[in-house]
């Protein structure tokens, strides 16, 4: 998929599932009960307990190659050479709890979304100055909504994707005030962690009702 389109994609949907799997098999089965609540954009991080989430990536990407509503992503991010293996593997997009300059070049060079964790207006300029079409406000729930307006006052050509802290109750607030898309996982994946695969499907649904709403 086209950098443009996964871009075109993201403001569309608005929500992207961020899925800290503990094994291929478990993993698997989070990213199969998100998708049947309804979320298409998985964001699948380089944190796993046991097993390569790359080769995890590799097996998803492969699992949903023939439906194009699903567009994977890998997120924790920290370096161009895991850059590099995800978008291998299949990733259509990286995103990264910080800002490191050497990864958004290697992601540039093959057109493929980086999307930067920032915090601060410096983080944020730089992200623009080096090509980042949407840039990551983490950790979400340190600053909350009102961070968006306040980046977008100064940067008004910046557009921007809060995650960490995004719930169901809050959603509406982060798109209210803004934001390009959201980013949510644990209050998304948390009945993965008693093997309640049904809540985890449930609550996507949840979250893609409560993204509608708020679009509205």
């Amino acid at each position: 998929m086209k950098k443009e389109q996964v871009l075109a994609r993201m403001k569309e949907d608005c929500l992207v599932a961020v899925v800290r799997a503990k094994n291929l098999e478990q993993g698997e089965k989070v990213v199969d009960a998100i998708i049947a609540g309804g979320i298409n954009f998985i964001e699948i991080t380089m944190t796993m307990d046991q097993g390569n989430p790359v080769e995890f990536i590799s097996k998803m990407s492969e699992k949903y190659r023939d439906n194009p509503a699903i567009v994977i992503g890998a997120g924790t991010v920290l370096d161009p050479e895991t850059a590099r293996a995800v978008i291998l593997a299949g990733a259509n997009y990286v995103v990264s709890p910080g800002l490191n300059v050497e990864t958004i070049k290697l992601c540039n060079r093959y057109r493929v979304p980086m999307l930067p964790g920032v915090l601060t207006p410096t983080e944020a300029i730089t992200a623009l100055e080096y090509g980042c079409d949407v840039i990551k406000v983490f950790p979400g729930n340190l600053v909350g909504p009102a961070a968006i307006s306040s980046f977008k006052g100064p940067l008004p050509q910046g557009d921007f994707m809060p995650s960490g802290g995004v719930d169901v109750d809050n959603v509406d607030k982060w798109i209210k005030a803004g934001a390009y898309a959201v980013g949510t996982g644990s209050s998304l994946t948390k009945g993965a962690n008693t093997g309640d695969y049904a809540a985890v499907t449930a609550k996507a649904k949840e979250f893609v009702e409560a993204v509608a709403a708020a679009r509205k």
